[in-house]
């Protein structure tokens, strides 16, 4: 029985933790623990047993960082043969009656994928896929991507998954205390992102223990339509008698886990710290609980990589301005590959209100594949928004829908069968919520029962692809009211039908009403508000009207969807409001008032990488000293944006784009100043030995050059000696050190202890994903840091 079919009526149990049984075998530091399923057999193939004979259905081979980044492609192969091979061997040996199937482990490439890293998006989708297909190969059941705190890798494995195996596949995703993922996403972003993409099983492992977890599986069990995992972490480590020990006992562990099965949690099991007892706990309490049943939670997203954005309750409004219809300016920026031009106009739409962005680049005479490609990849660089990928060339839309890194909305499809067959397949693929145009072969109707029965026929062919009614939004078409008086009420008669008939959601242009009439936002705001109170879901849009975003915020208010109509009235005040000095933050709409030294910040700010080079270009051009644009605009402007990360309002990816915009500005500077004149103290960095994970160390490296520190960067899996010469060498203040692996925190230990032997004079600051501040005090550390910010804030406060 596969292992989906035996899911829909009952209850999982996953194994735990590995590392954790690898170093009390006596695994040695920094030594990688899938070469032990070669190596040490014996010791793997008991842990697996261990496991299935304490009441674990499932257990994840010893393939959690078997890539070839990590393993020597010539390597890779005989590792996960061994590794299945051990864990098939530990089941078909193991006691106990209970179902049981073997899946291959997938975790982190330990890089971030560009823009905010060096790891190109295919490139992560091949490196999965080899994974992959020797997985299946080799006998896997299934695949479970775990540990994944990366929205956009997490796709990338998915994907890999999906297009290189037929087995089911399992995600989950490591959440940190603030209930996101490191690069900014919440549980609803991955929920509409997974679910969209077809996963099979999806939830949370790793990061906290299960009390602190409670909170994203409370969130997961409301709006995923998919089986929930969870697999806590036993608490936080600690070292006692040195030894790591954690937090949380066996039996409050499995109280805990137990409790959110009953809440609706399908797949339960461990992850570090959790042992064969663990489970033998979590089995026998989950024994006697009823699974709840599977319901489709009939909800209809779009995501970005932070959040999603939910139809069918408060009006989606959809920004109309990158778009090159009537544009003369916009099509002049696409011919010359403008792509600051674009940036700054989603930025303004993003002040204005958007919830959504549309983006069309569509010109007879530009390559639009490569256009629109590169398009949502900057977009995606310094908004948060969700887009709306709007092409009528399907190549196009398929580049731009692998690559964005959220769950999309797809403008469009229609009732035309070669329009059905280019663009379903794709939204059953990469998921979307799908845009609907009613219309097909014979044109528009001209009533709004014509259209109704197009929009039927597009449900019943969505059915046939396997997309869900949910996933659907029609479009019945504004057409102007100047050529034809009847049109706005056709439209609003399709609009009723839909909505209220079908049970499906609405989008409109609504623009398109008001085409060759005078004082055009009168019409075309009064049309949006009838269209309204028929139930439209979301229209496309310009936020920069104020007659309709008047007609927005009164609707919400009126229709009770505004708290004490607080949204509305802080809207209405800021129309009547006297103009005020305008910060470096402040709206693009605002920046025409700016001098252009605030406009090197908001550019920095922004992540608009080319703006603040030449910016700082013009800056020094006009006079200004090269050291004082970065005293005086540079690092106030990452400071503006690391206290925003500080107090959770900025995410990492902006943070990081940030950084890389800074960097721009700091390389014009460069030319113009003696070579290490602007340098600060210098710091070592390193990931310590037999960890290969690197992003943490890469984010506090960026940052650290931005404010201007001389980094020696080591690189990963380094040694502790070759770690204490080059702090000797330098004479370093501060050591940096990261470690993201249970089983290589003993490496950093080790190194702490060289670095006080060898370089006393420095200071040792300590960071990862198993790291806690008791544990980084316990092993010798001068300071946790718990992120790349605080990294920077200590190294500050020392050579000031």
């Amino acid at each position: 029985m596969r292992i989906t079919e035996y899911l829909k009526n009952s209850i999982v149990i996953f194994d735990g933790g590995m590392g954790t049984l690898l170093q009390s075998a006596g695994i040695p530091s920094g030594e990688l623990p899938e070469r032990w399923s070669i190596s040490h057999r014996d010791t793997v193939v008991g842990i697996h047993r261990s496991y299935f004979d304490a009441g674990s259905n499932v257990v994840s081979a010893n393939t959690f960082g078997a890539n070839r980044l990590k393993i020597s492609p010539d390597e890779l192969e005989e590792v996960i043969a061994a590794s299945l091979s051990c864990a098939k061997e530990a089941r078909d040996t193991s006691v106990g009656d209970q179902p049981k199937w073997v899946a291959l482990d997938i975790g982190s490439t330990g890089k971030l994928l560009a823009p905010l890293g060096e790891l190109d998006f295919e490139d992560a989708v091949a490196i999965f896929a080899e994974t992959v297909r020797l997985g299946e190969k080799y006998g896997a059941d299934l695949i479970i991507i775990e540990t994944m705190n990366d929205s956009y890798e997490t796709k990338a494995a998915l994907l890999a998954a999906k297009e290189s195996s037929s087995l089911p596949v399992f995600v989950t995703n490591a959440y940190g205390a603030d209930g996101k993922l490191m690069t900014g996403a919440d549980p609803k972003a991955m929920i509409a992102l997974l679910e969209g993409m077809g996963a099979d099983a999806i939830g949370v492992n790793c990061s906290l223990g299960p009390k602190a977890l409670m909170g994203v599986v409370e969130q997961y069990i409301r709006y995923s339509s998919l089986p929930v995992i969870v697999q806590p972490n036993a608490g936080l480590p600690r070292v006692s008698g040195g030894k790591t020990v954690f937090d949380v006992s066996a039996k409050e562990f499995a109280a805990d886990v137990c409790e959110m099965v009953r809440m609706g949690v399908r797949v339960a099991g461990g992850c570090c710290g959790t042992t064969p007892e663990y489970i033998r706990a979590l089995a026998s309490l989950a024994k006697d609980v009823s699974p709840v049943p599977l319901t489709d939670k009939n909800i209809s997203m779009v995501s970005s990589y932070t959040h999603a954005v939910t139809f069918g309750g408060s009006p989606v409004l959809i920004g109309e301005r990158i778009n090159p219809t009537g544009k003369k300016r916009f099509k002049e920026a696409l011919r010359a590959n403008d792509m600051d031009y674009i940036l700054n106009e989603a930025l303004a739409e993003e002040e204005k209100g958007a919830h959504v962005l549309d983006v069309n680049v569509g010109l007879p005479e530009i390559d639009e594949p490569q256009i629109l490609t590169s398009a949502v990849k900057e977009l995606q660089a310094v908004t948060a928004l969700p887009l709306q990928i709007d092409t009528s060339d399907p190549v196009a839309m398929e580049k731009a829908l692998r690559i964005y890194n959220g769950k999309a909305m797809i403008n469009s499809v229609s009732g035309k069968r070669d329009s059905i067959e280019a663009v379903f397949p794709l939204v059953k693929k990469y998921g979307g919520l799908c845009v609907a145009l009613t219309l097909d072969e014979n044109g528009i109707p001209e009533t709004a029962e014509g259209r109704a029965n197009i929009a039927r026929r597009i449900l019943l062919a969505a059915e046939e692809y396997g997309i869900s009614k949910k996933d659907i939004i029609f479009d019945p078409l504004a057409m102007t009211v100047s050529a034809d008086g009847q049109a706005a009420l056709a439209t609003l008669g399709a609009l009723d039908i839909i909505k209220n008939e079908l049970g499906c959601l609405t989008s409109l242009g609504v623009s398109n009403v008001s085409f060759g009439l005078p004082s055009r936002d009168t019409v075309t705001s009064t049309f949006f508000a009838m269209a309204l109170t028929k139930g439209l879901s979301a229209a496309i849009m310009n936020p920069h009207s104020t007659d309709m975003m008047k007609v927005y915020y009164a609707f919400r208010a009126l229709s009770g969807l505004d708290e004490n109509c607080g949204e509305y009235i802080s809207f209405a005040s800021s129309l009547t409001e006297a103009p005020q000095a305008v910060s470096a933050s402040a709206p693009t709409a605002q920046r025409g008032v700016l001098s252009y030294e605030s406009e090197l910040q908001e550019a920095i700010v922004k992540g608009l990488k080319d703006r603040a080079a030449s910016l700082t270009e013009r800056y020094i051009a006009d006079g200004g000293a090269p050291l004082d644009a970065v005293k005086e605009h540079i690092i106030p402007a990452l400071n503006i944006v690391g206290e925003g990360f500080e107090k959770k309002t900025v995410y990492l990816p902006s943070l990081l784009m940030s950084a890389e915009a800074a960097k721009s500005a700091f390389e014009a500077v460069k030319s113009h100043i003696p070579a290490g004149e602007a340098k600060k103290a210098p710091f070592v960095l390193a990931t310590v030995k037999g960890d290969i994970h690197d992003i943490g160390k890469n984010i506090v490296k960026l940052l650290l050059e931005n404010y201007g520190f001389a980094v020696s960067d080591l690189g990963r899996d380094v040694p502790p000696e070759v770690i204490a010469a080059e702090a000797v060498r330098l004479n370093a203040p501060i050591v940096g050190l990261s470690a993201l692996m249970t089983t290589t925190v003993p490496a950093m230990e080790e190194t702490v202890k060289l670095l006080r032997e060898k370089a006393p004079q420095c200071k040792i600051i300590v960071g990862g994903a198993v790291l806690t501040e008791e544990y980084a005090k316990a092993i010798g550390a001068d300071k946790y840091a718990a992120d790349a910010m605080e990294a920077v804030r200590y190294a500050e406060e020392l050579c000031h």
